[in-house]
Parts: C-alpha cells; structure tokens; sequence
C-alpha cells in the first residue's frame, strides 16, 4: 500500500501548497478539516500529520484544536505556524499575543541539530523563512527543545525527536523559504520514513480500477468544455470503460477561436469517442440579454449549461452515471473549515454535486489531482502536448471578460483580439513559460486618432500570469518590444479596438481562478 500523509487544515491560504510539496516528493497525501473524525483518521492510516497554519489565535476561547487522536497515533507530527501553537497549547505548553509580529520575509537562527534540518541547515547557520504569525510559545511542552529562533520568536522551530513531534513557527510550503521543500522532504522521507513511490503511472492504473469497479456495466455522459480537465477526464475514462462513454460537447458560442472545431475532431475524429455536439449559442445569448452582473452571468450561463446537457443526456436514454473534471483544489476549498473561497469563485459549476432532477450517481476521476497534476496524467494518456499544456479557461468562457452586457459583437471584437495575443504569445516561444494569458474587453470607449480620422472604440486589457499550481500567480512580464508589437497587431487587425492596456495586477495566495 502506498504511504499517506495527512493534512489537517486550520483555513490558512496555503494549505495545498503543503499538499503540493509533498506529492511533488513523491508521497501521496490529503487535505481534511480539523474537524475530522477519530474513526476517519485511523481509516486514513497515515504515516505522518501536517497540521496547517490558519488565521486563529490560539489565545481566543474558541479556537480549533488538533483533534487527541493524533497525539495518539504513534506517527510523526508537523506543526506549521498556527498548527505548531495549537500543538505545543494542547500538550501542555504556553502560547500568548507576540509583540513582536513578523509577517513575510525572516531569518531564523539555528540553534541545533534537527533531522528537519539535515542537509540543509547546521547549527549556527542563518536561514531564510516566511512568517505569517502574531503569536509566540512562551513555554515548550515537555520533551521538546528549541531548534530556531528568530528576531520575534525564541521558539521559530521544535522538536520532541522521542515521538517524532516536529513545529515549524514559519512557513516551510511557500517559495519564500527557499529550502522549505526539502525540509518538507526531510520530515517525510527522514522523519517519517515514507518510501516516496506514489507516480503518476501508480495512480494512472489505480484510477483504473476503481473507474471499472464505481460504474460496472453502467453507461456514463460526460460534459466536454475544450479545457485540459474535461479532455483528461474523457481520456481516462474512454480507457476505463470504453463506449460506455458518451461526451456531450455543448457549445455555448463563448469560446475562443477555433476550439469547438478543435474539440469535435479531437475526440470525434481523432479518439473515435462517442461525442454529442450540440451548438446552443442562440440560448445563451438569450439568457445573458440584458444582464450587466458578473455573478448573475455565471449563474445564468451555468443554468442554462445544465437546461441544455440534460436535455441531450435524457435523449441517451439508458444512462447512470455523470463524470465531472473536479480537481483537487475544488474539493479541498468545498470542504474547508473557513468555509473557502470556493463558495463564490466557483458559483457557475458543481463541486461534487448535482441538481436533483438529473439523478445520476456522480463521477469524479480527478478528485484526487491538482492541475499540474492532470496535465502530467495527460501526457500519460497520450494526449497531445497542444491540448495537455493549454491554458486554463472559465466555464462561463469569454462571457466573463467583456465587463457589462454581452453582445454578439463585443464577443467577436474580443475573440478576435484574444486569438491575436495567443498567437502572438505563442509566436514569441512564451505560452509554455506563462500559465493563463487572456485579453478583456473592456467597457469603455474612448476617443483615439487613427491615421488621419478620429475614433470612438473599445479599450481592450491582456493579461498573462505566471503560476505552477494555479493557487497563486504573478504577472508575467513580458518586453516592451513585445507588448508594442501585440497591441499593434490588435489595433490594425481587431476593428472596435483603439486602445491596449497591461494589466499588471497579481494574485495572492488561495486564490485558484484569474477570472
């Protein structure tokens, strides 16, 4: 059996970094509330416990606490930030209010030799870290001893070596402690002892398995969107089941140039799976008439999307079974204990659920993957490196970048514009180095001269980030020649654009969509 490591999430915005570093070493783990279990833990089986930072005070009456069983387990346990305060609190130490708060880039000293450390940091060295904390441990549980101390905490790292209890006050999962993945590594593989044999290949023939032994001689409808999940969801599941598969592409007039032509032959053609295309642009635009709110968009283009897939399921006839290209990401928001950005971000799609009128028992096949994740699965399944590496795009498609009410020519005006910054993005070798590049539609207009007339036309904003999860991203910086030479394109080659804006604007942590 492949070895597990739990997370137990205390709401802080970078949990699934610490689930992202370590499956980047090659040991499986999840993320579950605080709230979990005793009986769920022990079903779980893990090798070791993270226990996540949070925004809680460990000073306030009602604050989370690690559930006793993990104490108990006789596995190895990490503490990170708040989880370090909540475990030195409930085994019998002292934390207070810090005066001294540190938050964002800091220096721990290293006071003595920890199997965190090996490797990486001797005693008397100085590292860099990040902190996110207002509180301190005044006093240490018994059987632990200091093994870092920063300016503002004279406790930054800990250790029990007996049980195997290990506290880390900074940040260890972030890219701002340069060496916090291999102390990460350390605790799993030194600490804990895990083998660091889960693949993608190990995955790809457990998923297998369990696809076959979920749906048996069921039939199956899945919803083809043109994104790398939907593809890599219906690439697997076509090798799990075959032609118990049918796909349902519903084309909702919103999509950037070219892919429903792309979509059809891929699958169609190409894969030779059962594929329903229906083209219901004419229904969406009815739907979105009039309508100026971003969040009534999502909700009318999402109910409209579920009218039109449960008409085409329903002329199927036999079938049983729903597949939906879930993410780990969506599941871990749903379920968090803060209640999760998701709540909002992702109103315009379900998140392990469905309406009740389609009664189908649900799918999930990529409930367990991040996003690089999928793609690497992708390329396991053999799909094309074109459709595997493609930029991350909404469910409510360009409807959501032309801000204020969508019409049929502001739709056109900005596909276009969007296909000639791709193309550009991509004649300069840079789509692979960027994570999601988009151009909006914005909506004013302004007053511009081109050659010797006046004009009165539409500004038009791209943007490009950089990202390797999709949790959090910064701008991508792109030459000056560059941007010169693709608002030029835009403005001669895009009529109803007289004016090209950079938008530098990056994304904090937690944040999954760049919408």
């Amino acid at each position: 059996m492949t070895d597990r490591i739990l997370i137990l999430d205390f709401g802080s915005q970078v949990t699934q970094l610490i689930a992202r570093r370590v499956r980047e070493s090659g040991v499986y783990c999840e993320i579950h509330p605080f709230t979990i279990g005793d009986d769920k833990v022990r079903d779980f089986d893990p090798r070791a416990v993270v226990l996540s930072g949070g925004p809680a005070s460990v000073t306030e009456g009602t604050a989370p606490r690690a559930p006793d069983i993990v104490f108990k387990l006789g596995v190895p346990v990490l503490g990170i930030c708040y989880g370090m305060q909540t475990m030195c609190d409930e085994l019998g130490g002292r934390v207070t209010l810090s005066e001294h708060q540190e938050f964002g880039r800091a220096f721990v000293d290293i006071l003595d030799d920890c199997l965190l450390f090996d490797g990486l940091w001797p005693k008397g060295a100085r590292a860099q870290v990040w902190m996110s904390h207002g509180d301190k441990v005044d006093t240490l549980p018994a059987g632990f001893r200091a093994v870092a101390a920063s300016d503002g905490a004279p406790f930054a790292a800990i250790a029990d070596d007996t049980r195997r209890f290990y506290g880390a006050l900074f940040h260890p999962e972030v890219a701002h402690t340069p060496q916090g993945a291999e102390l990460l590594r350390n605790f799993t593989h030194n600490v804990a002892g895990c083998r660091g044999d889960w693949t993608m290949a190990l995955f790809h023939a457990q998923i297998i398995d369990r696809i076959r032994r979920q749906v048996g001689h069921g039939n199956v409808v899945l919803g083809l969107s043109g994104g790398v999940d939907s593809a890599v969801a219906a690439a697997l599941l076509h090798d799990a089941i075959g032609d118990q598969l049918t796909c349902i592409f519903v084309d909702t007039g919103m999509m950037r140039a070219g892919e429903p032509e792309e979509v059809v032959d891929l699958f169609r053609r190409h894969y030779n799976i059962p594929l329903v295309h229906r083209d219901a642009g004419e229904l969406f635009f009815a739907a979105l008439a009039g309508v100026t709110d971003p969040e009534e968009k999502r909700k009318r283009i999402g109910a409209t999307f579920v009218d039109v897939f449960d008409e085409e399921a329903h002329k199927l006839g036999d079938v049983e079974f729903l597949a939906q290209g879930t993410l780990y990401p969506d599941v871990i928001e749903s379920t968090s204990p803060q209640g999760g950005p998701s709540v909002t971000i992702k109103s315009h799609h379900n998140v392990g659920g469905l309406p009740e009128r389609m009664k189908l028992r649900l799918v999930e096949p990529l409930r367990e993957l991040f996003k690089d994740e999928v793609r690497e699965l992708g390329r396991e399944l053999g799909l094309p490196e074109r459709l595997v590496g493609r930029h991350p795009f909404p469910g409510p498609g360009l409807a959501i970048r032309i801000p204020g009410e969508v019409t049929r020519d502001k739709l056109e005006i900005l596909r276009k514009a969007d296909a000639v910054f791709i193309e550009e993005i991509r004649n300069a070798g840079l789509y692979d180095a960027i994570w999601q590049a988009f151009a909006v539609l914005l909506s004013v207009k302004s007053v511009g001269v081109m050659g010797d007339a006046r004009t009165y036309d539409y500004a038009c904003a791209l943007r490009a980030v950089t990202s390797t999860d999709g949790m959090t991203a910064d701008t991508f910086a792109f030459s000056h020649e560059f941007l010169s030479q693709a608002a030029t394109r835009i403005i001669n080659e895009v009529r109803g654009i007289n004016r090209v804006v950079y938008d530098i604007t990056s994304k904090p942590p937690g944040t999954i969509e760049w919408e």
